[in-house]
């Protein structure tokens, strides 16, 4: 049909919240290692408008809050001026036990150094 499947969306919105998280000067593959891992809890995305094949696309990336387990973003991905989707994830931070653990200070206060 020559438009984007909806489910190659939520892939778009990890990889924003990825290069974020790098614009702060962490690596996701870092906060692994210290094993603090990002689970997704809640993904909600109102599709407005499809996405084509081959189309040049911005996605906008935001944090929104950063509580003491869990982290919102909100995401506007467009073609141009027009908004072809909207969305908001809601991640908690997690242990390698899978148990929640507080959002490391690296991550809830950018400027500071992870570990």
């Amino acid at each position: 049909m020559g438009v984007a499947h909806h489910t190659a969306y939520p892939v778009w919105f990890e990889m924003g919240r990825t290069e974020l998280l790098r614009s702060t000067g962490i690596e996701y593959s870092a906060l692994e290692a210290e094993g603090v891992f990002l689970a997704v809890v809640k993904l909600e995305v109102t599709y407005k408008q499809p996405a084509r094949y081959d189309e040049v696309l911005q996605l906008e990336t935001e944090l929104v809050e950063c509580g003491r387990v869990k982290i919102h973003h909100q995401y506007t991905l467009r073609r141009g001026a027009e908004s072809l989707a909207i969305a908001r994830t809601v991640l908690a931070c997690i242990g390698r036990d899978g148990r929640p653990m507080e959002v490391p200070v690296a991550i809830s206060q950018p400027n500071s150094a992870l570990g």
